[in-house]
């Protein structure tokens, strides 16, 4: 028996990376998968693959976020779980980044967040039921200098799920945080010194980067009712990285 076995689960940003391997978990366990990424090809080979359904979808657009929950609502009847996973990364200080590039980081990472959570809440409310997860980041649990719009952005996830879960765990629906560190993904190249994986390493406990199966593992426990009484928590996930003085 799947851990998910029948639950409706939409994953944003499941073209790639963290989405992808969560859309193909979710789908081994039983869920009915919906991915949604601005990256056509990508989306389609995974929905494929998985038998799952596919969407282009700007999580900054809320005409997008409407049609694509109405979408979900038409042939399912429900939304059980959301994962809010598209994000985007920049890097630059808060003295080098321009406005437009600051902005651009918060409306993907911050307010596609909100959209999110806003579009399936109405649905979650009715049923009495629902788990949203939204990844946020180690660069949401301290400071983040180099990459000032993202830090900003993963600090108003963390904050943006505390208050959703107060504001809707008296009708049965769960939100929580999962804060990965240095995690195998196409994000991770983005890094300054990435071509130096050692570099990046040598200050975490475990010695090494996680590989993105170990995020979507966090995401199946959180979606899943193994986590009942969890929510407006901060699930971490960097290999002992924020333990370290």
């Amino acid at each position: 028996m799947g851990r998910l076995d029948g639950k409706v689960c939409l994953i944003t940003g499941g073209a790639r990376g963290q989405g992808a391997e969560e859309a193909r978990l979710f789908a081994q366990e039983g869920a009915i998968v919906w991915l949604s990424d601005v990256l056509k090809s990508e989306g389609e080979a995974i929905a494929a693959d998985i038998g799952g359904i596919f969407r282009v979808h700007d999580v900054t657009d809320p005409d997008d976020w409407s049609g694509l929950i109405e979408a979900i609502l038409a042939k399912h009847q429900r939304i059980d779980v959301l994962i809010n996973n598209a994000g985007i990364f920049r890097t630059g200080r808060h003295y080098e980044i321009d406005l437009d590039e600051f902005q651009a980081v918060m409306e993907v990472n911050c307010t596609g967040v909100f959209l999110g959570m806003r579009a399936v809440a109405p649905a979650m409310r009715e049923a009495g039921s629902g788990s949203i997860v939204n990844i946020s980041s180690v660069a949401g649990l301290g400071a983040t200098p180099g990459a000032f719009a993202y830090g900003a952005s993963k600090w108003a996830v963390r904050g943006m799920t505390k208050t959703a879960a107060v504001e809707l765990g008296r009708r049965g629906i769960r939100v929580n945080s999962i804060h990965p560190g240095l995690i195998e993904t196409e994000m991770l190249k983005q890094l300054p010194g990435s071509d130096e994986q050692g570099k990046l390493t040598q200050r975490i406990p475990l010695g090494r980067v996680a590989d993105a199966k170990e995020v979507a593992a966090m995401a199946l426990f959180l979606a899943s009712d193994e986590s009942s009484y969890s929510s407006g928590a901060e699930f971490v996930i960097d290999g002992g990285l924020t333990a370290l003085p």
